[in-house]
């Protein structure tokens, strides 16, 4: 497995060091977001909105399996089951994407990325360090997962496109859900009536990917219609006006190009993936993180600042590794600041630090499938 970071002239103790030290502070450290739940759980706070989502709890399920801290994530899968999982209703079988850290949902319906992320965390735990009992036959769980997500009354693909919903019913996609390396996997370890449609989403997702980004810029929405084109049309009631827009590139987007920075590390070049990374990282490596804006996807800014320029920083890092030979200069700019970036700080340290993490995982070439 590549280790980006050794590449661009990182010793290789450096390199361990600031994996062992970014996980330290997340999970134990000053700026932790890590803390213990009842009943011998714990759950990942996001520290913006105080509350516990699918989307972390699964991140640091797959963080805890790549360290390999069972420890951890047999506490933080337990929190999900016992306080996310939904065994009535008319979304049965899902996970409620908000609870509060004393396990009250706050909402009853399912955030897609959380599911795939927890389906290919237990995966890999069961490849790992082999399925227990009940909660804990991971392999199980992860191939139920997989099942559900598609065969539900109200599924969170779509049967025709094999394309990704942003929630179950919704007709229109997130590009950052596109897991098309997950998707591989899930081909070989799901349920045998399944395996040939994993297969097929993830060569629909990698098309996804190459169509809904921006031909001049590489940026991709939040959300977009299954054409690939931006979705402006959604709008969430009362908040703040910068959250409206989503088919913009701002929060939920910058994962797209980390994602696709992983799929070239786990599988090697993919097509149409490098003139996409090298337009994105090309775009922004004379820019400093601390100007990082919220951008229509052709780089026009808006008046917003970016939310979360540290985790932006990330997933463009990540993103290096989709690039071609000839972004190798916009390249190193990025990796550098990247490199000499710390943890943020604050409120709003989960989702960078969640990115942060991840990228980290990913240039140091220890984030990769185990099998």
């Amino acid at each position: 497995m590549r280790n980006t970071f050794l590449d661009y002239g990182y010793s290789a103790d450096e390199i361990e060091n600031k994996v062992n030290d970014t996980f330290y502070e997340i999970f134990e450290g000053f700026g932790r977001f890590f803390f213990d739940g009842l009943n011998d759980t714990s759950y990942f706070m996001d520290t913006g909105n105080c509350d516990a989502r699918t989307e972390g709890m699964s991140y640091g399920m797959m963080m805890c399996v790549m360290m390999d801290r069972k420890d951890y994530f047999d506490r933080m899968w337990k929190f999900s089951h016992d306080f996310m999982y939904m065994d009535e209703g008319p979304l049965k079988g899902y996970f409620a994407w908000s609870v509060a850290p004393d396990g009250k949902k706050n909402a009853f319906g399912p955030a897609p990325d959380g599911e795939e992320f927890y389906a290919m965390a237990l995966l890999f735990a069961h490849n790992k360090w082999g399925s227990g009992q009940g909660i804990y036959n991971y392999k199980k769980w992860g191939q139920d997962i997989l099942r559900t997500v598609i065969h539900h009354r109200i599924p969170m693909w779509t049967a025709d496109n094999h394309l990704i919903k942003f929630v179950p019913g919704s007709p229109f996609s997130d590009p950052s859900y596109h897991l098309p390396h997950f998707y591989d996997y899930f081909a070989k370890w799901s349920f045998d009536c399944d395996k040939n449609f994993w297969k097929k989403a993830a060569e629909a997702s990698r098309n996804y990917l190459v169509i809904s980004a921006n031909k001049k810029t590489g940026m991709h929405p939040e959300y977009a219609q299954f054409d690939g084109t931006p979705d402006h049309t959604v709008h969430f009631p009362g908040g703040d006006p910068q959250f409206n827009d989503h088919g913009c590139y701002f929060s939920d987007a910058y994962r797209t190009i980390a994602n696709m920075g992983l799929d070239v590390l786990w599988n090697g070049p993919q097509k149409g993936y490098s003139e996409i990374a090298d337009n994105l990282i090309s775009f922004f490596a004379d820019i400093d993180s601390a100007d990082y804006m919220k951008y229509e996807i052709d780089g026009t800014p808006t008046q917003f600042k970016a939310l979360h320029p540290v985790g932006m920083l990330a997933t463009l890092a990540q993103g290096t590794m989709a690039c071609s030979e000839k972004a190798r200069p916009a390249c190193e700019k990025i990796i550098q600041r990247f490199w000499e970036t710390k943890l943020r700080e604050g409120e709003r340290r989960y989702y960078d630090n969640c990115l942060y993490l991840f990228a980290v995982l990913a240039l140091s070439g220890k984030y990769k499938p185990i099998e």
